[in-house]
């Protein structure tokens, strides 16, 4: 009773904070939870997810890789964005704007972080496979591919992260070339899946998880856990 009444109560509130704001006025500021580069000299890798802008923030989030090398006073982000693709650009977008920076007034949250040496290691790699993404021409907010195809995108090319996308990141799922098999984004298992609409993933750090039409119901023994559309990783160890 206790789960059903936390799915219920996040599912009605997740639409307020997604679509109580005016995207031109919505805050786009940092919130204080990304290292400061004058204060942290070696090199950080890290990944964020936010919920997306307007009803997408219902069931979904937008995530996005931010990097810092050693000495470097500011982190570079590295991101899809869908509108790019009506103006004819590419929708990967390389920025230097704040790491943390709010998602149009949605706050961010740091799924994954690494520092120092290992994480200089794969700033050139990161790099790479971003401005090797297959899809640079293409956006499509559902099954994909979107924002956090691209960032599955990217954390295959990088497998010591071991990023754990949440069940949230709607798009993940979309396999590069429409291959039905590729590793998890976190490179510790696999996954099958049918143009993002059907499949099932299997990693220490994913768990289990299936996914239908998109969205994504599993179990993650590691951090004791229970995956939900629309709410997404409920548990002792961790909660998005």
């Amino acid at each position: 009773m206790t789960s059903l009444m936390l799915l219920v109560a996040g599912l009605l509130a997740m639409p307020f904070r997604a679509i109580g704001h005016d995207w031109r006025t919505a805050s786009r500021e940092p919130t204080g939870i990304a290292p400061v580069p004058a204060f942290h000299p070696e090199a950080v890798v890290q990944v964020y997810a936010a919920r997306a802008y307007s009803w997408r923030g219902t069931f979904g989030v937008h995530s996005w890789f931010a990097v810092k090398a050693k000495d470097a006073e500011d982190f570079t982000v590295y991101e899809v964005i869908g509108w790019r693709a009506r103006w004819g650009q590419s929708v990967v977008a390389v920025s230097n704007r704040p790491p943390d920076g709010r998602w149009f007034g949605n706050e961010p949250e740091i799924i994954a972080d690494l520092r120092g040496p290992e994480a200089e290691a794969l700033i050139p790699r990161i790099d790479a496979a971003a401005r090797n993404y297959p899809y640079a021409d293409e956006y499509t907010v559902w099954p994909g591919p979107n924002s956090n195809t691209f960032i599955a995108h990217l954390a295959r090319a990088v497998p010591e992260l071991r990023v754990d996308l949440p069940p949230t990141a709607i798009g993940k799922d979309y396999l590069p070339g429409g291959a039905p098999f590729a590793a998890a984004p976190s490179g510790t298992g696999y996954q099958l899946s049918l143009l993002g609409l059907i499949g099932v993933m299997a990693g220490i750090e994913e768990g289990l998880e299936i996914n239908i039409l998109g969205l994504t119901f599993g179990i993650d023994p590691k951090d004791l856990a229970i995956k939900l559309p629309g709410v997404g990783s409920v548990g002792f160890n961790r909660s998005n």
